[in-house]
């Protein structure tokens, strides 16, 4: 009977393991990159999704509005219009220390739609919500 400690078995049964590990995933998981992007399919009917991309507009208007307003406004004597949410067109998840949503939002001002790209972080077992970045989409 051969001895199970020779180094052929040791270096076939690491290799063997390395390649099971390497390619095996959860079913859950199969084509996913670990704290990769994955693609959110029903964006228009995914409520989490749209309240976030609504909270987005409302966080952007509360912070930029206010100090768009206090320099240009009140100097030129204009008016600023906030952003008004339509809805998320686009929208990924990656699992960080929480979730972070990227998201494309279409919104108005002045009468216009654009759309903007957002990026949320949510800590649901705290509950919080943080928009880390905000900015017209440079593509769509």
């Amino acid at each position: 009977m051969a001895r199970l400690t020779s180094q052929p078995f040791i270096l076939t049964s690491l290799l063997f393991i390395v390649v099971v590990s390497y390619f095996w995933t959860p079913a859950a998981g199969i084509g996913r990159m670990v704290g990769g992007r994955t693609e959110i399919k029903d964006v228009k009917t995914n409520k989490e999704v749209q309240q976030l991309g609504r909270f987005s507009v409302e966080e952007y208007n509360r912070s930029h509005g206010r100090r768009w307003r206090e320099a240009i406004g009140n100097v030129l004597g204009m008016d600023y219009e906030y952003l008004t949410f339509s809805e998320v067109v686009e929208a990924q998840k990656q699992v960080v220390s929480g979730f972070k949503y990227y998201l494309k939002i279409a919104a108005t001002q002045n009468g216009v739609r654009n759309t903007f790209d957002a990026v949320v972080v949510v800590k649901p077992w705290l509950p919080s919500k943080q928009l880390l970045h905000f900015s017209p989409s440079s593509i769509y």
